[in-house]
């Protein structure tokens, strides 16, 4: 008998809040250390000499870039691994390993006496962040029920924004005395509470059942669904087990490879739509309109406040409205504001008001990237591909997610150079509206389904077939 949202959302789901607030300290991780590093790196130029790394003489201009991206290059390795490692393991065992190693990489660091050993830290917090950007999501959507999963999944979302956020203010705090050290080894804090936390929390119930053990799994479900939900989901587990095989192959199977290239698609296209240039550049673009040292600090801060209000909105709005209608909008919107921005780079004798044009339009920006792409990529990652091979699955769109990362941080600076601040801007722009095209055509609705009928109905849709009807996995109605 099919149950209301009232019923899923009492009783067990006490449970379940408690379980996902945990699991989603995952993305807390990952959101730290993006936002931290910009205020660490104006203190550690002052206390290293930044001219040889390992041996070779660089410009310091590159050295920063090795240790700032340091943490990326881990996060490939770690994502690599992470979704194999998820499969054989267990969603648990690897936060619980993840957590372990961010805390090791923070602790480096924070004591790190030499460039080496800081970017071997770095790396090191990098594999933490790459396992935690597979693992979290995926525990999330597993042990959750279908009427409220959009919603506990995007609080991971939540959480790397909040991070994000948490790190700016913790850059502000240290930085009348420069201590870096302290800045990147706090890192460890949410690090210790992830760790200690799920060591109480149970392993995800699809993963069990994939392993035999159906009683363990039941007594989970148990815990989180009202007792009319758990023979149910039970029972399509097992029907979905009973026809998978276990191969990396199965990723390419007809099937499988439209949801494949869905995301692939979104790894991509959240990447090279220019969400990091204001992560990472923020300060930067201001400071170029006009804007002094702290007022464009105070504003790049206002942009992290928009970032988790608008992501709040996403988890208030993803289970009643749709992954669909939030990515479509969202993506609208980032192309116009983009478009805005470049204008504003574009027409001169607009030096008076330029910066408050340009920090509106980043802010609008962020706004429509935390109601749409941001949340809904790894939402969607989560829900979309058999249960066997999921963990491999977004481990893959996580590598190219990172890897995506990685280019978009490491040529905006050149980008700028040779298009200008306005080409640049246009250029994302161009990309938002060329993500928007793709979103439309490909990507599934899932909203209120089980992970179980998503697959199924998966199953049934071939290659053939049209794009209109690849535009939804089934129909909610």
């Amino acid at each position: 008998m099919p149950t209301s949202h009232t019923d899923t959302a009492d009783g067990q789901n006490s449970f379940i809040y408690v379980v996902t607030a945990l699991a989603a300290l995952n993305g807390l991780l990952f959101g730290f250390d993006t936002g931290v590093i910009s205020g660490a790196m104006l203190y550690i130029r002052d206390v290293f000499e930044l001219t040889a790394v390992f041996g070779y003489t660089m410009n310091p201009s590159y050295v920063e870039g090795v240790i700032v991206s340091g943490a990326m290059v881990g996060a490939i390795i770690g994502a690599a691994l992470g979704g194999r490692l998820a499969d054989r393991l267990g969603r648990r065992r690897l936060i619980l390993v993840g957590a372990v190693v961010f805390f090791v990489g923070s602790l480096i660091m924070a004591i790190a006496p030499t460039v080496e050993i800081l970017i071997v830290g770095r790396i090191l917090d990098g594999v933490g962040i790459g396992f935690a950007s597979v693992v979290g999501p995926l525990y999330i959507s597993e042990i959750s029920p279908p009427k409220i999963r959009g919603s506990l999944v995007s609080l991971n979302q939540l959480t790397i924004t909040s991070g994000i956020l948490i790190a700016y203010l913790v850059n502000l705090a240290f930085a009348g005395g420069g201590e870096w050290r302290w800045m990147l080894g706090l890192g460890m804090v949410p690090a210790a509470v992830l760790f200690v936390g799920m060591l109480f929390m149970p392993e995800s119930p699809r993963w069990l059942y994939e392993q035999g053990r159906e009683t363990d799994a039941r007594a989970v479900l148990s815990r989180t669904r009202v007792e009319s939900q758990v023979g149910a989901e039970l029972n399509e587990i097992k029907e979905t087990v009973q026809v998978e095989s276990s191969s990396f192959r199965d990723l390419f199977q007809p099937w499988v490879r439209p949801m494949l290239i869905v995301g692939v698609g979104l790894a991509v296209f959240q990447q090279v739509t220019g969400i990091n240039t204001v992560i990472y550049y923020a300060p930067t673009i201001l400071e170029s309109t006009g804007f002094e040292d702290t007022a464009s600090i105070l504003a790049t801060a206002g942009i992290g406040v928009v970032n988790v209000v608008m992501t709040i909105v996403a988890v208030l709005l993803i289970d009643r409205v749709g992954r669909r209608p939030l990515l479509l909008s969202g993506l609208s919107g980032m192309t116009l504001m983009l478009a805005v921005l470049g204008f504003a780079f574009f027409l001169p004798g607009l030096s008076g008001i330029i910066g408050w044009v340009a920090t509106g339009s980043l802010m609008l920006y962020v706004a429509f990237f935390a109601i749409g792409l941001g949340p809904a990529f790894w939402l969607l990652i989560s829900e979309i591909y058999p249960m066997q091979v999921r963990g491999t699955a977004m481990g893959t769109v996580t590598v190219l997610n990172w890897a995506a990362n990685l280019i978009v941080s490491l040529t905006f600076l050149r980008l700028v150079d040779v298009f200008g601040q306005s080409g640049t801007f246009w250029l994302y722009g161009g990309l938002c509206f060329i993500a928007l095209v793709f979103c439309y055509q490909l990507v599934p609705e899932t909203k209120g389904r089980s992970l179980e009928e998503i697959e199924s109905d998966l199953r049934e849709t071939t290659i053939g077939k049209k794009a209109g009807r690849s535009n939804t996995v089934k129909s909610d109605d």
